[in-house]
């Protein structure tokens, strides 16, 4: 049975994947520079055959592992809203998002590497069980070898490994937490870590300590094997390079999630 990684070691050192979401109309190119991997939205809530061309060519020459990023077909609400989608049309729609972006990649000499739903599917998709099942679904319908991405305790894990799939554990850089572990809803203050210092010690925090001080300043048990960071959060490179730096400096790896495996 498949099961999220809690430790990983590398030559004594931690070693984590740090991603972000691109694709998503924003300049991508600086963020490049500092990440691993990449999650490339492919129509649902944002995203065309051109955009995801340009992403994928700019990752593939940066060498950045990419993973597909699907959404609720929900381009009005930038994919944050819940949808009121059955499974069996969810899943279809998902397996046409992630095959479009799978096939560029391959037309672009590349490999998909994993799937990380968005926004609203991020979040049903960790407390549904039925949607998480579309999700997996449709990832295993397009290649077995995909990892998925998802929250800890996500109803995602479990789908996952009903499929024998590989799952990776995602924390947040640029985004505050609340006592019980769940992230600020962006439509509340403070939300976001814009920071590039916070963010970075948040980073570590999360990596090496396993855990995140939440907004009571308490501290909440985090253990990931991915690393996020936004595009679109204001300062958004200067928060990806003060990250990358820090983890660096701590002697912490980076590596994508291609072939990655979960510990024993």
């Amino acid at each position: 049975m498949t099961k999220p990684v809690r430790e990983y070691r590398q030559k004594g050192r931690f070693a984590v994947d740090l991603n972000f979401d691109g694709g998503e109309g924003f300049d991508d190119g600086p963020l490049m520079v500092y990440v691993a991997s990449v999650n490339i939205a492919c129509g649902g809530h944002t995203g065309d055959v051109a955009s995801m061309k340009k992403a994928v060519r700019l990752a593939l020459r940066r060498y950045v592992a990419i993973n597909a990023h699907p959404s609720f077909e929900d381009v009005a609400n930038f994919g944050r809203a819940p949808q009121n989608v059955a499974p069996e049309d969810l899943e279809l729609a998902l397996l046409s998002q992630i095959e479009t972006l799978r096939n560029i990649v391959r037309q672009e000499e590349g490999e998909l590497v994993g799937v990380k739903p968005h926004g609203a599917l991020y979040h049903e998709a960790a407390r549904n069980l039925e949607i998480a099942g579309a999700v997996a679904r449709a990832a295993y319908a397009v290649s077995p070898q995909l990892v998925l991405v998802t929250s800890p305790g996500s109803k995602l894990i479990e789908a996952g490994a009903a499929l024998e799939m590989r799952v990776a554990v995602e924390g947040f850089a640029d985004r505050a937490y609340r006592p019980d572990g769940s992230l600020v809803p962006r439509d509340e203050p403070g939300a976001l870590v814009t920071d590039p210092k916070a963010a970075a010690a948040q980073a570590l925090s999360i990596v090496r300590e396993r855990r995140v001080r939440t907004t009571d300043g308490s501290f909440h048990p985090l253990t990931v094997d991915t690393l996020c960071l936004h595009g679109d959060t204001p300062g958004a490179p200067r928060i990806a390079r003060a990250v990358r730096v820090a983890l660096l400096e701590a002697e912490v790896v980076l590596r994508p999630l291609r072939g990655w495996r979960p510990a024993a």
